[in-house]
């Protein structure tokens, strides 16, 4: 084989939880510091979303998804960090209201920039750092060979201190007049207003308004493993393979359609089966799959309410038990995915890869 794996590059690593809901879960409500609500909470930045469905699940959910629940709004804007800190924004956004914003810039190789919940984190190499005379932590690298030194700075900007005239602040705003001066492209969503596009003092940066609705591919003959034994499923090997399909779901592949006649030399894939000791396994069935997908700067707070919604619809009790399942990929803008597979009104299985 060709010697082509980079040794230097970091490892993921893919958790595995099983989390069982209580009988009565608040749509609106729900318990979000628990798993696995939190998980989604935790991943603020995504730049796409699959929501996958069976067709008996999706058509229960099918006229509230094509409504507000399946739209999002953000903006890209042209800004300084100079720019962020000061006036109606600062005042209206950052110290009384809720935003999402992220840099252009590649992680680990540019300075890049991100703001949610008030606090502005700042990634910058070693150079960058010393010029602003921010004090920041040493980003762990990991011990990996021939990785330059970059360091993090947050600053929470909702503190009483972060005002101008206050001597913490008035040195943010030199570092960011005289060292990190440069504008950069920023994805920039209102937390506070998810349905309504971007509004106030953001117009004044003259921002591209964007909507993010949701894109339907149906995939009519998908051979679907079984998705209905808890217990099958938190078996390791099978679970892996499942989280597998679900990929393949995603990518569309023809390797899990019914009438996908490849040649066993080029493809050996097969949908996966659970193993019993006893070789009673339940074997895949064909059925319609729906996909669902978003992308743009995807809020964590519209995934919840859509999973909410979709659950809504399963616990209402119109779909076959075999068929009363749903899937939730989501993949961030720094590398790290999860996706939760909801079985029934209750059990929620969940993969975090880091």
């Amino acid at each position: 084989m060709l010697d082509i794996v980079n040794d230097n590059a970091p490892s993921a690593k893919c958790y595995f939880t099983h989390a069982m809901l209580g009988e009565h879960v608040d749509d609106k409500q729900p318990p979000t510091k628990k798993k696995p609500f939190n998980m989604i909470l935790a991943q603020p930045f995504s730049h796409t979303a699959d929501l996958i469905l069976p067709d008996e699940v999706y058509e229960v959910v099918r006229k509230e998804l094509d409504g507000t629940v399946g739209e999002f709004h953000y903006a890209r804007v042209y800004m300084s960090l100079g720019e962020i800190i000061e006036g109606d924004f600062f005042n209206h956004y950052i110290k009384t209201g809720n935003i999402l914003m992220l840099s252009e810039g590649r992680r680990g190789i540019d300075n890049v920039f991100s703001l949610r919940e008030g606090v502005l984190r700042l990634e910058l190499d070693r150079v960058t750092y010393e010029k602003c005379g921010l004090v920041g932590k040493p980003i762990p690298h990991g011990g990996r060979k021939h990785t330059k030194e970059r360091f993090a700075v947050e600053l929470e900007l909702r503190q009483p201190s972060m005002l101008h005239g206050k001597k913490g602040f008035e040195r943010i705003v030199w570092a960011f007049k005289n060292v990190l001066n440069r504008s950069l492209t920023w994805l920039f969503h209102d937390v506070q207003s998810p349905g309504q596009p971007p509004s106030g003092p953001i117009l004044t940066h003259s921002p591209q308004v964007l909507t993010s609705r949701l894109d339907r591919l149906h995939l009519p003959q998908v051979k679907t493993p079984a998705l209905t034994s808890v217990a099958d499923l938190c078996d390791s090997e099978y679970s892996t393979e499942v989280l597998e399909w679900l990929g393949m779901v995603s990518l569309e592949s023809p390797r899990i359609n019914a009438t996908d006649d490849i040649d066993s030399f080029l493809s050996r894939y097969e949908v996966p089966m659970p193993y019993r000791s006893d070789g009673d396994a339940d074997a895949p069935v064909v059925g319609g799959v729906t996909r669902l997908r978003w992308r743009g700067l995807v809020p964590s707070a519209f995934l919840l309410q859509l999973w909410m919604s979709v659950r809504k619809g399963i616990v209402g009790g119109k779909v076959d038990g075999q068929r009363a399942w749903m899937a939730l990929s989501v993949a961030g803008f720094e590398g790290e995915t999860y996706t939760m597979l909801g079985i029934g009104p209750r059990d929620v299985l969940s993969w975090e890869c880091k």
